[in-house]
């Protein structure tokens, strides 16, 4: 992996550049950014700049022996640990390391959602547990294969439970010689306090829609409209730009979804809505945020539309034929009120509450919403 191949990021690049070209690589650090920041990517691009045995002013030259192991995530003295579905056959990252490496190596920008659906664990409850910090120690007291770093990535630490938190304490302040912890944080503030006073913080800020946008461009070789309109739409994840330029035929899907949930929400049908709640709650929770998003996406161009402000419709095709038929249910009156409980819903969603509870709620509320005189 290499800097140029991360976007945005000018300034986290730089300084990781300057840190490893100096020699002065501090033994703890968080890469914090929400999904699409494109700080696991860096995470890794840095181990293989670290690692590199011909650096250059731009970084890791990409040819030598350890930057094929590290562009692999094969390098012996490189760890990695992830959240896992813990179970009986799976008990720390060690189990599901192959699997890892495949889901990163086809997607640099990975999510915590994507890696659970390459697991069929969408379900299930992402942790990093107390055995994964006994592994921890017991690599990090080895000498390296290598004689170099030995580099522990934690990726989403804030998934750590606190028992394996605390184990970590005094490796992180006091680590052996030339070891380095790299951080990969999407939520830091749910981080122990502890944890962030022994490290030092590299941020990661969304991407703007031009970097996407050019981005797009560079790699996928796409049109610069449809680059700048996936862009908009990615709102600041450049994963999520991905996802959308490469499964453009999931919008129908979402669109009909939603055009099903609404029908029914207008014109209350129980036994209908139990039907498409069944549907959706077996769907996994990946699906249901993305049904909560893209209903988001709905209200919001539903408003610019109403307003006269057409040209900010980010909606196209049979997306805005439907839109200038829904628009008029959204109003000023509904509008504010329809965006919390879909961010409420999303918001419990994300926390693994009860999806047909949920979803049951969302029916009867988006009922008296936009039927508001």
């Amino acid at each position: 992996m290499l800097y140029d191949q991360i976007v945005g990021q000018q300034e986290a690049k730089q300084r990781l550049l300057k840190m490893v070209n100096e020699d002065r690589v501090p033994h703890a650090l968080l890469f914090s950014g929400k999904d699409g920041s494109g700080n696991l990517p860096a995470a890794v691009a840095f181990a293989q700049h670290l690692y590199c045995t011909s650096k250059t002013d731009r970084g890791p030259c990409n040819a030598c022996a350890a930057c094929q192991k590290v562009s692999k995530l094969v390098h012996p003295d490189l760890h990695l640990v992830f959240p896992i579905a813990k179970s009986k056959d799976v008990r720390s990252s060690n189990d599901l390391v192959k699997e890892f490496r495949e889901a990163f190596l086809a997607q640099p920008y990975l999510s915590l959602d994507n890696w659970f659906s390459e697991l069929s664990a969408e379900n299930k409850q992402p942790i990093i547990p107390v055995e994964e910090a006994n592994d921890i120690l017991k690599k990090l007291s080895y000498t390296s294969y290598e004689g170099s770093y030995k580099m522990m990535i934690i990726w989403q630490p804030e998934k750590m439970n606190q028992e394996a938190a605390n184990k970590l304490l005094k490796i992180l302040e006091e680590p052996p010689e030339k070891t380095v912890f790299v951080l990969v944080s999407n939520n830091p503030d749910q981080l122990l306090a502890t944890i962030i006073s022994r490290v030092q913080q590299i941020p990661f800020y969304q991407c703007s829609e031009a970097e996407i946008a050019a981005a797009l461009i560079d790699q996928y070789r796409v049109n610069p409209e449809v680059a700048k309109q996936t862009a908009i739409l990615a709102n600041g994840n450049y994963a999520e730009a991905i996802g959308l330029l490469t499964h453009n035929e999931e919008s129908v899907s979402f669109l009909n979804n939603f055009q099903g949930f609404m029908r029914l929400a207008l014109k209350f049908d129980c036994n209908k809505a139990l039907q498409w709640i069944d549907d959706n709650a077996a769907s996994g929770r990946e699906k249901q945020k993305q049904f909560l998003q893209y209903g988001l996406e709905v209200f919001r161009d539903c408003l610019m539309f109403n307003f006269g402000e057409r040209n900010l419709v980010r909606l196209s095709g049979q997306e805005k034929q439907f839109l200038e038929k829904f628009a008029p249910f959204v109003t000023q009156k509904n509008y504010e009120k329809l965006i919390e409980e879909f961010n409420s819903n999303y918001y419990y969603i994300e926390r693994n509450a009860n999806p047909k509870i949920l979803f049951m709620d969302l029916f009867l509320k988006t009922n008296e919403l936009i039927n508001l005189k």
